[in-house]
């Protein structure tokens, strides 16, 4: 058997390369809208989407270091490192020296940013609830489950 129909024998549940259902470009694009929905809600608070994200992140104990949240939300060490600066900027984070290791820094909210927390948490639920509107709670439970299976897949 040679390599291309070893391929398509893999291949067999995957339909033809038909451009209509590109699950890629459809759930890419429900990615986009809810990300400028979210920009255009977290304007209000002067932080970005993406700013709002690093902040739950942070709040949430899920990271604390520029290159915890880099592989956590799957950014650019650069373009965390200004957005760091920028949340920093903005009174809503702080560095503070690493006690077991002298050459990182740790990230905190100040106080500032984990008043703005929960606001930020609220703002999200209600974009993710506009975005899931007519959806009964079966069908969320399914599209988790059908997305954690995308995810185990890769």
């Amino acid at each position: 058997m040679d390599i291309s129909s070893t391929l398509d024998a893999a291949l067999v549940d995957i339909a033809p390369a038909d451009p209509t259902p590109n699950v890629g470009r459809l759930i890419n694009r429900v990615r986009m809208e809810l990300m400028e929905a979210l920009d255009r809600e977290f304007a209000v608070h002067d932080i970005s989407a993406a700013q709002a994200i690093v902040l739950m992140f942070l709040a949430n104990g899920e990271a604390d270091s520029a290159s915890g949240l880099c592989k956590g939300i799957s950014y650019d060490p650069g373009a965390m490192t200004r957005m760091v600066d920028r949340l920093e900027q903005k009174g809503l984070i702080r560095r503070r020296p690493n006690p077991e290791d002298r050459r990182t820094m740790n990230l905190e909210l100040t106080a500032e940013g984990a008043a703005l927390f929960p606001k930020i948490a609220a703002t999200k639920d209600l974009v993710q609830r506009r975005f899931l509107r007519g959806f009964s709670t079966a069908d969320v439970e399914t599209l988790i489950t059908l997305l954690n299976r995308m995810l185990e897949n890769r």
